[in-house]
């Protein structure tokens, strides 16, 4: 493992604000999506406009920690941008990344095609969980709602899978993981990985356990990638594509969602 911070001390003045924001992403971001999604599910039954609302708040977020971490890292007066991997990659990933990434890259394009296929359209809706109300969404359900329907909001959702791309890899896998490096860097670079496999996993709590291993097995091969290529190039490209795919599945083939018209 190379091109890291070594010490936490490297982060100089900006150590605890850099320590408190790592500590964010792995305990707080799973409550603040969580209560997003909460509030999507709730306003998405009145509001014809709410997947517009709910994609202009993540856009917030999102930008809005990427330059708050943009701001750490100007201040950390040891820690250059190749250590957060703003840099061309150095060399070519390993054997068993490269066939991680293109084992991701086959599922990405089968869960595609049956999105695609409308098989969603025509599932009877999941049984909402006990002591849910009959009108609540189950979580596969709500999940899927938030793909978009119309023009406008796939727009705005282009946007969202560019800014996930770009805001995410910054955040969980250059960031963060330099933070966990400076914090213990005796870790091995496996280690590094499951961390950020965990993490990743955690922040997407909110589509429950199948979306935690889901994003989980995806943010530690993306982990995997920018770690031995020592770049965020690879990393932002793939995860970009891989949100972007959503915007060749019709609205035809998603399922209805009761809203206001």
């Amino acid at each position: 493992m190379t091109g890291l911070p070594d010490s936490l001390a490297d982060f100089g003045p900006a150590q605890l604000a850099a320590v408190v924001i790592a500590g964010y992403l792995v305990v707080g971001e799973p409550f603040v999506g969580h209560v997003l999604h909460r509030r999507f599910e709730d306003r998405m039954r009145t509001d014809a406009r709410a997947r517009r609302s709910f994609y202009r708040r993540l856009l917030v977020l999102e930008w809005g920690l990427a330059l708050l971490v943009l701001v750490v890292f100007l201040a950390a007066p040891d820690v250059d941008g190749g250590q957060l991997g703003l840099r061309w990659p150095q060399q070519w990933p390993g054997v068993v990344t490269t066939l991680a990434c293109l084992l991701l890259v086959g599922f990405v394009g089968v869960s595609t095609r049956a999105l695609r296929s409308g098989a969603l359209a025509t599932a009877p809706p999941p049984r909402p969980r006990p002591g849910e109300g009959r009108h609540s969404e189950p979580p596969v359900q709500s999940t899927v709602a938030l793909l978009p329907r119309s023009v406008p909001e796939r727009r705005l959702f282009a946007l969202v899978g560019v800014t996930a791309g770009v805001c995410e890899e910054w955040l969980y896998r250059g960031f963060f993981l330099a933070v966990v490096a400076a914090v213990a860097p005796t870790l091995p670079t496996g280690g590094l990985v499951v961390v950020a496999a965990v993490a990743f996993g955690l922040a997407h709590a909110y589509q429950g356990m199948a979306g935690v291993l889901t994003t989980g097995v995806l943010g530690g091969v993306l982990a995997a990638l920018y770690l031995q290529t020592g770049s965020l190039l690879l990393p932002v490209l793939l995860h970009a594509v891989i949100d972007l795919r959503f915007l060749l599945v019709p609205a035809t083939a998603l399922p209805a969602v009761r809203t206001a018209r």
